[in-house]
């Protein structure tokens, strides 16, 4: 079964569901961890991960040679995304705008572009106690997270459990992410920024028709809005987590949470079992 983590909003507590999730069922059955917020990855913090394996992540670039073009400014007409121009007899290439889609070196008239790779980040493959552990870094300066994120669902387990866990908000990333999961948990807190950004992720699930429930973390402050919320619309709540000092004091020290409140894991365990009942 493959579960994705996602929110709204960043700081609501994915990483700490996803982690801990991933630490309860250790054990029980084949986990594999893939963590797909390649902008900013630190699960590795929280499962202590030993990386095996580094591999490039590269997409296809135009490289022109000047010697065969004609100036013709037909690679520059078919490129949607402004990444190639011509200037005179220049020809310019825009790499970090280029999304490696190929038609500029299909439809140049004299064959005068290829592609090239051009490295926008790596995925890293390693062991967390028994935990299959993947993720990805997006090279700093560059915008493309998509191509990162789809290699490292490449990885995705096929016996047990994978859990993806998505970057913030509802954007491009977080679509590439959680598309092909079972199910998606949607980490939310009980304030207005929450409940609006809960809104947003929510409408998404259902444009991607997939199966959701709620986690509300930091329950104690704010308001019950949320909660309310997800009553009205039938999205099932699957957890809530008080606000707590230890929590917040063992996550800063990078301490996974069964590590420092064990009494989580039979918490966790039954978030599972009601997870697949509801994907059943």
């Amino acid at each position: 079964m493959i579960v994705s983590i996602a929110s709204g909003k960043g700081g609501t507590g994915k990483t700490l569901v996803a982690t801990s999730l991933a630490h309860a069922l250790k054990g029980r059955m084949p986990v594999t961890l893939l963590d797909c917020d390649v902008e900013e990855p630190n699960d590795h913090i929280y499962m202590h991960a030993r990386l095996l394996r580094t591999e490039p992540v590269t997409i296809p670039v135009p490289f022109v040679d000047e010697s065969k073009c004609i100036s013709c400014g037909m690679c520059h007409d078919v490129c949607a995304f402004n990444a190639i121009a011509v200037l005179g007899s220049a020809v310019l290439v825009f790499k970090e705008l280029c999304h490696g889609c190929g038609a500029c070196s299909r439809f140049c008239p004299v064959g005068a572009i290829t592609e090239v790779p051009h490295e926008i980040g790596v995925v890293e493959e390693g062991d967390a106690d028994g935990i299959r552990f993947i993720d990805g870094v997006l090279t700093i300066g560059q915008p493309m997270a998509p191509p990162i994120i789809r290699q490292v669902k490449q990885y995705t387990g096929t016996e047990g459990v994978t859990i993806i866990d998505a970057s913030p908000g509802t954007s491009c990333p977080v679509v590439e992410a959680v598309k092909g999961s079972d199910f998606c948990i949607l980490v939310t807190e009980p304030t207005p920024f929450g409940l609006n950004d809960l809104r947003l992720a929510v409408e998404t699930m259902r444009e991607l028709g997939l199966p959701h429930g709620a986690i509300i973390n930091r329950v104690g402050v704010g308001d019950t809005r949320t909660e309310e919320y997800c009553r009205d619309e039938g999205i099932p709540v699957l957890m809530t987590i008080p606000l707590d000092e230890r929590i917040a004091r063992s996550y800063s020290r990078g301490v996974p949470l069964l590590e420092a409140l064990p009494e989580y894991r039979e918490r966790f365990l039954d978030l599972y079992k009601r997870i697949r009942e509801l994907v059943v």
